[in-house]
């Protein structure tokens, strides 16, 4: 069995956030499977053997929001097993194929850390896709006074840290790519303005102080500028700045725009409006132009898009009543809802959401979702109300 080393990589934050980097062996196995994408695709299906207690739970939540199923070992297509007893050991085979595609030994982290590797081993074995689960969220926890703040935490919720303490309104966190850093809105000043936020450092500095809203920050993929909603003009309008808040330009003059996001090329930033009294959605070219609307044949009032990495398609919440998460095509056309829910976040593998939904006492709770098999699981809660999810990609 091929031993893989887990060295921790301790992150120095005020908040004391940390996160492992797992290394990997020099001969990855990638097995090409083809998974339609939103084509509302069955689970695959494996069993899980051998494991027990924290190291299980890890292994089907981890798997179950990328898309797997549990049966019987002679249901399974694929058979997982393995042991935690000091440290995680796992094996994949094929068993249509009677084949080994995976056999691991990991150590250097907690029994959690080490079960999140082997889960995103598994997926990259089965699937030939990467796993998402050591990745990061950032959200907002709200208190029942209105007052909020931001946390970032492991994908399933485990591990949240504090990364503001304003006792203020807070909102939209969104990732600086690559980065442990985070733009945001927050009224600590009085005004809804938005912070650039160094996790490692903990220095945060204002990127947007302007008159009236300042709002809805998203980053472009390569780093270098940052889509925003400023009410400076008049009305709620999308503008672009470099990432130090400098040059800023505006390049919508529409009614009531809000929550703009990147194309992962760069080159378009969609984001919601109203036209003609319509809430609709739209995208204008980043360095400025026409603005286009994309249709959503099949569903109204849609808001809060967010683009997946692989470009090719984008989720919404659309308001008919009740709140539905949404995916259309990246070029508009017909939608599909996928889950009551809103404000949805793309993972990595542009296949999984992470999105807001009521819970209990009507408090927000952030849930995963598998859009293809539309699996969902709950994630851990902080407090409070738990709402405005963004992954780190």
């Amino acid at each position: 069995m091929k031993n893989n080393c887990l060295n921790l990589w301790k992150i120095c934050l005020p908040v004391l956030l940390s996160a492992a980097v797992m290394t990997r062996g020099q001969n990855e196995i990638n097995i090409e499977q083809n998974i339609t994408v939103m084509g509302m695709t069955k689970p695959i299906p494996v069993s899980l053997d051998g494991f027990t207690g924290e190291t299980l739970d890890v292994l089907k939540f981890d798997l179950y929001v990328q898309g797997f199923s549990f049966v019987a070992p002679d249901a399974a297509q694929y058979v997982i097993s393995g042991s935690n007893a000091g440290n995680v050991q796992g094996r994949v085979m094929d068993r249509i194929a009677r084949s080994s595609l995976l056999a691991r030994s990991y150590t250097g982290a907690s029994l959690r850390r080490e079960a999140h590797a082997f889960a995103n081993d598994i997926v990259l074995a089965i699937t030939g896709k990467n796993g998402i689960a050591l990745t990061k969220i950032a959200f907002k926890d709200e208190a029942s006074n209105g007052d909020g703040e931001i946390y970032v935490a492991d994908f399933d919720g485990h591990g949240p840290q504090a990364v503001t303490h304003d006792g203020a309104i807070v909102a939209a966190p969104a990732w600086a790519p690559r980065r442990l850093a985070l733009y945001y809105t927050s009224y600590k000043l009085g005004n809804p303005d938005i912070f650039y936020h160094d996790l490692a450092t903990g220095q945060r500095r204002a990127v947007a102080r302007y008159s009236g809203l300042n709002s809805s920050a998203a980053v472009s993929p390569d780093g270098t500028r940052v889509a925003m909603i400023l009410s400076k003009g008049g009305s709620p309008n999308v503008y672009v700045c470099n990432a130090d808040g400098t040059g800023l330009k505006r390049l919508t003059t529409t009614s009531e725009d809000s929550s703009p996001c990147w194309s992962p090329d760069g080159q378009w930033i969609c984001f919601a409006t109203k036209i003609n009294s319509r809430r609709l959605l739209a995208k204008v070219p980043a360095g400025g132009g026409e603005v286009q609307t994309l249709r959503t044949v099949g569903v109204s009032n849609p808001t809060e898009p967010d683009w997946s990495p692989d470009g090719k398609w984008i989720a919404f919440t659309s308001q008919m009543g009740e709140f539905d998460v949404c995916v259309v095509p990246a070029g508009g056309g017909s939608a599909t809802v996928l889950v009551r829910g809103e404000d949805p976040s793309w993972a990595p593998n542009s296949r999984t959401l992470i999105c807001a939904r009521r819970g209990p006492s009507y408090r927000y709770v952030l849930s995963l979702l598998d859009a293809p098999t539309k699996q969902v699981k709950d994630v851990t809660r902080v407090s409070g109300s738990d709402s405005q999810p963004a992954w780190a990609r």
